[in-house]
């Protein structure tokens, strides 16, 4: 579908999604499908048995292959792409590159050696790192903590060099996103919240972290894919507008579950030593990027992407007890799968936080 066409009135097209199967790509791939697109999902694995799929392809693959993205591109004939395939901090150093970096650019050359007219990058607010000054803009320094935050910037760069080749690609940088078939870390606050603990905060609660709904990040992606190029073809961030503290937004659902528990805030030093540890000794679900900062504030400016449009419909608050909420609905047995620390989808082995809770409990 050419541009002109989209102008005339026809908003939709077909989409190719990678990591199509994953949290963020299961939730485009049906959003894209309801508003009526032809809608291709483009991962290593299927989707699982109570995924509602219905009317949406599936196109297995691997972003380090060119190949592989170039054939699904042909198969799906996308006029559109969601590259929203990513390395978990958790993964190793190389696949980590090898994934966020040259898989971005596999994709980006399949999409512009194919036809595609946008491709929207998903990328990340872990490219700034931490920040003293907030919020934090689009024009703030870059300085990616770790593998994953470095592989970030990389890969952003090689989308600016197709910017620079004529194709549109809009960028991303969400924050930290939850929702219906979320878990992952968070699903070890949900397992404490589930099992009546208080649940203690690295450091005392009182800074500012920003989140996001899934539902938000979808919707400010089809504005991307959609909206008039030249406004798109830029770097967004993407958070809820509506959040307070760490420490009353994350009470919220504990009080939706009534256990009587609280939030309690500890000495950061101490807890982050302690998790230290415990990480080295691959006792814990945590990755450093995670208890590192979980006691700064960290909330960013989302004016820029407000400007063309987009409102997020979901505070802080509401998200994480939509996500709990969906949580207890489809609980089945708490118990990590194998791929822990690799994926959003499943629970994560807590180690050593499992004793943790027990403590906790009986606070």
């Amino acid at each position: 579908m050419s541009e002109s066409e989209r102008d005339a009135g026809d908003s939709t097209g077909s989409v190719l999604v990678t990591g199509g199967t994953g949290f963020l790509g299961l939730h485009a791939c049906q959003y894209f499908r309801d508003q009526g697109w032809d809608v291709t999902a483009f991962d290593l694995k299927s989707f699982e048995d109570e995924d509602d799929t219905d009317g949406i392809e599936y196109v297995e693959g691997d972003v380090r292959s060119e190949r592989s993205v170039a054939d699904a591109i042909e198969q799906s004939d996308a006029t559109a792409v969601v590259h929203a395939a990513a390395a978990l901090p958790l993964w190793d150093a190389d696949r980590i590159r090898e994934t966020t970096i040259d898989g971005t650019r596999n994709v980006l050359w399949a999409a512009k050696e194919g036809g595609v007219e946008r491709v929207c990058y998903i990328s990340s607010t872990a490219v700034y790192g931490t920040h003293e000054t907030h919020p934090i803009t689009e024009q703030s320094p870059l300085e990616g903590v770790g593998p994953y935050g470095e592989a970030k910037i990389q890969a952003e760069k090689v989308c600016e060099d197709f910017r620079r080749m004529g194709l549109c690609v809009p960028i991303l940088r969400p924050k930290t996103f939850i929702g219906p078939q979320r878990l992952g870390v968070f699903q070890v606050l949900f397992d404490w919240i589930e099992d009546g603990a208080n649940v203690p905060l690295v450091g005392w609660g009182d800074n500012r972290y920003q989140l996001l709904h899934v539902y938000d990040l979808v919707t400010a992606i089809d504005l991307v894919l959609t909206g008039d190029e030249e406004a798109v073809d830029d770097t967004f961030n993407v958070g809820t507008d509506e959040f307070t503290t760490m420490k009353a937004d994350f009470q919220a659902p504990i009080d939706y579950a009534g256990t009587g528990k609280r939030t309690i805030g500890t000495p950061a030093f101490l807890t982050v030593a302690v998790l230290r540890v415990l990480d080295r000794l691959n006792l814990s679900p945590l990755y450093p990027w995670v208890y590192e900062t979980a006691h700064e504030d960290s909330y960013v400016s989302v004016e820029k992407l407000k400007r063309l449009g987009w409102e997020p419909e979901y505070s802080n608050r509401e998200a994480l007890v939509e996500t709990y909420d969906w949580y207890l609905a489809h609980d089945e047995s708490n118990e990590a799968a194998n791929e822990t620390g690799l994926d959003h989808r499943v629970a994560w082995d807590q180690g050593a936080l499992t004793i943790a809770k027990k403590v906790s409990q009986k606070i």
